[in-house]
């Protein structure tokens, strides 16, 4: 009888010991989601000489910059503009115009 138990209690503890070192022996990966949609920044506005209300739409996963305004019969929208092209110019050294430091 006591055979018995300490045979079950040794394939049991091969049993954990294998589960174990099979968590150490795959590579890590975190595999959570599927890529989730883009993040938007919208922020209203006006357009001067023009009766209509802008809604500037920023993609931030994208790197988009829309606007959309609304006419009186529908809606109309802008081409996309590709912000990266802007962001990656830089800032121009020298003094500002117009002071004297």
């Amino acid at each position: 009888m006591k055979s018995k138990a300490v045979w079950a209690l040794v394939v049991l503890n091969v049993l954990l010991l294998a589960a174990l070192v099979g968590q150490w022996l795959r590579p890590n990966t975190a595999i959570a989601q599927m890529p989730r949609p883009s993040d938007y920044i919208l922020i209203p506005g006006h357009v001067q000489g023009s009766p209509a209300e802008v809604i500037y739409m920023i993609d931030t996963q994208n790197g988009l910059l829309s606007a959309r305004t609304f006419n009186g019969q529908g809606f109309s929208d802008m081409t996309p503009i590709r912000l990266d092209r802007y962001f990656q110019g830089g800032a121009r050294g020298g003094q500002p115009r117009g002071r004297n430091y």
